[in-house]
């Protein structure tokens, strides 16, 4: 007979680390590193169950923009449970679903018209793919099967989102299961050389992307992009010169221009959309994470009438688009997310961040010439700091040193939540952050940087 003590007689981490296996996670690393048990969250801050709290400063990977909890969107969650939860979205529809079509087709770039639903980023980026895919098949052009994606790169962890992606930790070991994407050079200003403006780095790379084009156009369905951050490649930022011309070079090579903005939608760059700061529409817009305002898995994709249009036939034609999800357009996650769009059109949530980004900026300004900073850089309220062993040749530390898990580790000291991506440190927090709580933040890093250097 087994002697296990019972499972309610062991802690919360105890219990977990015996059944759960968690995303993005070396599973060795807990017998070291704490494993965090939240079991509350309110505005910014977890609450563990020892008493601890911790400040979310990288909003619970970038999905949650007015805070955990939010009380509209709390109260609009209760009183859809008493309505609707769930039903299958394949000839039926119900009024969360076809209510939040209507709003994102209103708030989006102008042009975008029909609204796919999805329940996560990876799923919306396969989304797109397909059916940019499908759109030049159904249009007699099959020789259209290729993608061309920016090098450092991320879309997601499903086939088709981890083929366009080009992070070598997520993507080696996959490789032989991928597609093979066409790889343009990134438009990261951090790469540009000596001298070179962001804007100027842009115009040489377009220059890249057209030679690409010219030789490979008659084969590219779609060019994906993250406008404006590489988020998970980094936090390489580029400058909106370089949207602007892909959308240009996208239409005189007649290819589709898919903007992946997962991550930088809904605020994050300043404005609602990333594309907004280029002012051009995509062909297809892969939304989700603050959709919801971080509460409830969701995503959608955004495209055109042209392309509705390619699909529009009789069955027998054999051009529908037969993708599919269980939960596609949950209601309770649609309700969840005309909560969020609701706070966006009614409170100042725009203006507001420019001034924690401006904050942000100036407490940021002591590392600008920290021996071991190589970059530090800003778009909104996304920022980071490049971790290098000397600034002046921009020589990395190695990875196997974790130099950022240092700074992960003193942040849980000092109850903040900073996760780096490598050696970049970055911050990504809910905009109901408090200037003390960007001021703690900001303090809890450049004291882990401090100790990651020494």
């Amino acid at each position: 007979m087994s002697t296990a003590p019972a499972p309610q007689n062991l802690s919360l981490v105890a219990r977990d680390l015996g059944v759960v296996w968690h995303p993005c996670t070396q599973m060795h690393d807990h017998e070291t590193i704490p494993m965090l048990a939240i079991e509350r969250a309110e505005g910014a801050w977890l609450h563990a169950t020892d008493g601890r709290r911790y400040l979310d400063a990288v909003s619970s990977w970038w999905t949650n923009v007015f805070g955990h909890r939010h009380p509209r969107i709390v109260a609009g969650l209760k009183d859809q449970l008493d309505r609707l939860d769930h039903i299958m979205l394949a000839g039926m529809t119900h009024e969360p679903a076809v209510s939040l079509a209507e709003k994102l087709i209103e708030v989006a770039p102008a042009g975008l018209s029909r609204v796919f639903y999805a329940d996560n980023g990876s799923s919306a980026v396969e989304v797109a793919l397909k059916m940019s895919f499908h759109y030049w098949r159904n249009q007699g052009q099959p020789a259209r099967t290729r993608f061309i994606a920016l090098s450092g790169g991320y879309h997601g962890e499903t086939i088709g989102a981890l083929s366009v992606t080009d992070v070598a930790l997520y993507r080696t070991t996959y490789a032989p299961l991928l597609f093979a994407p066409i790889l343009a050079p990134s438009p990261d200003a951090y790469l540009g050389e000596i001298g070179e403006s962001a804007s100027d780095h842009a115009a040489r790379r377009l220059l890249d992307m057209r030679a690409l084009l010219q030789r490979h156009a008659h084969e590219v369905a779609a060019i994906i992009i993250e406008p404006l951050v590489q988020c998970a490649g980094g936090m390489r930022m580029h400058h909106a010169d370089y949207v602007r011309g892909l959308r240009a070079l996208c239409d005189e090579f007649a290819v589709h221009l898919i903007a992946d903005e997962i991550a930088v939608g809904f605020g994050r760059t300043g404005t609602l959309f990333a594309c907004e700061q280029a002012a051009i529409t995509p062909d297809f817009l892969c939304l989700s994470k603050g959709l919801t305002g971080g509460t409830l898995p969701l995503s959608a994709v955004l495209t055109n009438d042209a392309v509705h249009a390619a699909f529009y036939a009789e069955y027998s034609a054999g051009k529908a688009f037969l993708h599919s999800h269980s939960y596609t357009g949950n209601a309770l996650a649609c309700r969840a997310a005309l909560e969020t769009l609701a706070i966006f059109s009614e409170q100042p949530v725009l203006a507001s961040n420019q001034t924690l980004s401006a904050h942000l900026g100036e407490r940021l300004a002591a590392l600008a010439d920290h021996a071991n900073v190589a970059d530090v850089r800003q778009t909104g309220m996304i920022a980071a700091i490049e971790l290098v062993r000397d600034r002046r040749t921009r020589e990395e530390f190695p990875a196997a040193e974790r130099r950022g898990m240092r700074v992960y580790l003193h942040g849980l000291e000092r109850g903040v939540i900073l996760r780096p991506l490598g050696n970049v440190v970055y911050f990504m927090p809910p905009y109901c952050v408090s200037t003390a709580e960007i001021d703690l933040m900001v303090e809890a890093a450049i004291e882990g940087i401090e100790r990651a250097v020494a």
